[in-house]
């Protein structure tokens, strides 16, 4: 490799690393194990990172790697200025999302990618079980920020890389868990019937 192409290789590298973010966050909207399809768009994996206000850190390095990528999309994406009324991907939960409890006093960033994340426990070792890993679970995402020019729509966009579990949180989206739709059943595994006449309905009876 000639010192020119080193030279490229490391400047590639110090953008993305300037534009890139491990997110530490609870997800939410979490089409992460199989790619959807948005008002009949191109599927697409995706997910939204919810980020507490209080945690400034993480809201500074976003802010950072956002500023990034809009200098790297002045000179490469839209011609050397930048445009007006760009859309930014860092938004205001309080304000996008006020009926939504999960996004109270809080920051989110929608990310998506054609590609498939991969998604591990905080061990580092692969989640293959669905639900293991889900809407409401506290994660580490790694994001990375980029800008776009397509069909007049001018802005910086949030790339999903990947995605590790830290903890269990609350199942968000409506769908409850089994052990909160269900108490323990008493009684033994044999076939047994543990219920009354009284405790079925008519037509079980």
């Amino acid at each position: 490799m000639t010192n020119n192409q080193n030279t490229n290789q490391n400047n590639q590298n110090n953008q993305t690393q300037a534009t890139k973010v491990i997110i530490p966050c609870r997800i939410s909207f979490a089409n992460i194990w199989e790619p959807k399809s948005v008002n009949g768009s191109e599927e697409k994996y995706s997910v939204s990172c919810i980020i507490p206000k209080s945690d400034k850190k993480t809201i500074a390095r976003i802010q950072a790697a956002v500023e990034a990528a809009k200098e790297q999309g002045k000179s490469k994406k839209w011609g050397g200025k930048l445009p007006p009324n760009l859309k930014l991907p860092l938004r205001d939960g309080d304000i996008d999302r006020p009926d939504d409890e999960a996004y109270a006093d809080a920051m989110f960033v929608n990310a998506n990618s054609k590609d498939a994340p991969q998604i591990v426990d905080r061990k580092v070792q692969p989640i293959i079980d669905p639900m293991e890993c889900g809407s409401g679970d506290y994660c580490n995402v790694s994001v990375n920020f980029y800008a776009y020019n397509a069909n007049g729509n001018r802005g910086v966009a949030a790339g999903l890389g990947n995605i590790q579990k830290v903890k269990d949180g609350e199942r968000l989206a409506g769908k409850a868990s089994a052990s909160a739709d269900f108490t323990e059943v008493e009684g033994d595994d044999d076939g047994e019937s543990i219920f009354t006449e009284d405790d079925l309905p008519d037509y079980l009876k």
